[in-house]
């Protein structure tokens, strides 16, 4: 909805293709999603629908904004009815578990002849709804697509750069996500206000970040970046963030099966954390934060001996960001 509006308000022509029949009914009815969105309303010029083919055969651009579990799928429903469009543009941020692929990846599976872009950045649509300046990343391999989604994008409050570096951006909008949960249990324990920790947590991270996806043949400097350092710190210190949520829940004691119960909204963390850790142990790319944060999501570690435990990890140098240790 925070998309769509926003280029509806750039004078283009939008449409919401919602899978569920019952939810495109009510959303089309009440403009509204309050479990999501509370206290927004849908500009009544944008359609909704149910009928992927409505809306999809005829578009420029197509937009992917499902959960990561999904996105396999709704490309291909968006393959079968052959789309025209000149640009995917890929929204969902997360790597596929068991195989560790990333989300464009999957994508060109079943969309190979069209350009994907993967759109990310610090961007929560809390804000975005309501024009809060923001700025993002637009990468891809074909250079002609991400400029097309940067000057269809760009505006008064909504920046977008552009990236060749698909690997290096998708690799941290993922994983950035772990970091977020484990400052929420940082959060959830007590320490709400300790800057130390914070700083540190941020840090080391986005080094274990790094690591991971220059070894997947990122560019180191892409994680100074938007991508990188803007949506990691975004994350982390939200209050909108619902990975930072999940980690402060279980620092209080809740279950994961609880927290996820409560919510509405998808943790893409969770999968990720998983498939981060065993692509990394795949690769021999040392990750002790996921690792750790993997444990208590799992239930094998309570979350204060596994901050315990990540400080008395045996002491070191900060080593090169493409060390294997």
């Amino acid at each position: 909805m925070a998309v769509a509006t926003h280029l509806h308000k750039s004078g283009h022509v939008v449409s919401i293709w919602e899978h569920n029949p019952q939810e495109a009914q009510q959303l089309a009815r009440t403009r509204e999603r309050h479990n999501k969105l509370p206290g927004f309303r849908l500009p009544a010029s944008i359609q909704v629908t149910d009928m992927a083919s409505a809306i999809t055969r005829d578009a420029d651009v197509v937009l992917l904004v499902t959960p990561t579990s999904a996105i396999g799928s709704t490309a291909a429903m968006v393959a079968a009815v052959r789309p025209r469009a000149r640009v995917v543009v890929c929204l969902a941020k997360g790597m596929e578990v068991g195989t560790g692929r990333r989300m464009t990846e999957i994508i060109a599976e079943q969309l190979p002849a069209i350009p994907i872009v993967a759109l990310t950045g610090p961007s929560h649509a809390e804000e975005v709804v309501r024009g809060v300046p923001t700025a993002v990343v637009a990468a891809s391999d074909d250079r002609a697509a991400a400029e097309r989604i940067q000057s269809l994008f760009s505006g008064e409050t909504f920046r977008v750069y552009t990236s060749d570096d698909v690997v290096g951006v998708e690799v941290a909008a993922a994983l950035k996500n772990i970091i977020a949960i484990a400052a929420g249990i940082a959060d959830g324990l007590g320490y709400e206000s300790a800057d130390n920790l914070k700083g540190a947590l941020l840090t080391r991270g986005l080094t274990e970040i790094s690591r991971l996806g220059i070894r997947m043949g990122a560019k180191p400097e892409t994680f100074a970046g938007l991508a990188g350092i803007g949506d990691l710190v975004t994350t982390c210190l939200s209050r909108h963030s619902r990975n930072r949520h999940v980690g402060e829940q279980i620092g209080r004691g809740r279950t994961l099966e609880e927290t996820l119960a409560a919510m509405s909204m998808v943790a893409e963390g969770v999968n990720t954390t998983r498939a981060a850790v065993v692509l990394a142990q795949r690769l021999e790319v040392k990750m002790p934060i996921a690792e750790a944060v993997h444990r208590v999501l799992n239930g094998e570690t309570h979350p204060r001996e596994a901050l315990t435990e990540l400080m008395l990890r045996p002491l070191r140098s900060e080593m090169p960001l493409d060390a294997p240790a």
